[in-house]
């Protein structure tokens, strides 16, 4: 559903492989949670979105330029992305993305959906405040989360 902004109008819509470099760009761009080397690549987001999956991202219509997004394996139920651009942030795109991407992940069969995240963070805080529950610290030392259908 497109929203209207200061710089337009936003649309939240099903990430296409033409997405991933912005996409890309936005992860790279995150304060917390920074990806600061080459672990994850741009083509590890194809299969992630074509294969095991499916992203979303929520694009200035004028621009085109993704402003968040967000990538759910519907083989494990683990969310794999959920990013906002910091200069974007405080918009309530987390929110639209992680509802319309936990909706089609039960809607694909899944009952218990999972992620991780650095602890102490506002990664952290915004998954306890958006009904995730939290688990304890895992074996890779990040927060562990889960949500049941």
């Amino acid at each position: 559903m497109p929203e209207n902004t200061a710089a337009g109008h936003c649309l939240l819509r099903q990430a296409l492989r033409s997405d991933i470099p912005g996409m890309h760009r936005v992860r790279r761009a995150v304060r917390e949670n920074p990806l600061t080397s080459d672990v994850i690549r741009e083509e590890h987001y194809i299969p992630a979105i074509e294969e095991t999956g499916r992203g979303w991202v929520i694009e200035e219509q004028e621009s085109g330029e993704v402003l968040a997004f967000a990538v759910g394996n519907a083989r494990t139920g683990n969310i794999w992305a959920l990013f906002v651009d910091p200069a974007h942030e405080g918009r309530g795109f987390g929110r639209r993305l992680q509802t319309e991407m936990v909706n089609w992940l039960f809607s694909q069969g899944l009952e218990r959906l999972n992620l991780g995240t650095a602890p102490g963070t506002r990664a952290e805080a915004f998954y306890r405040a958006t009904g995730w529950t939290y688990l304890g610290i895992d074996a890779h030392g990040e927060a562990s989360f889960e949500r049941r259908r």
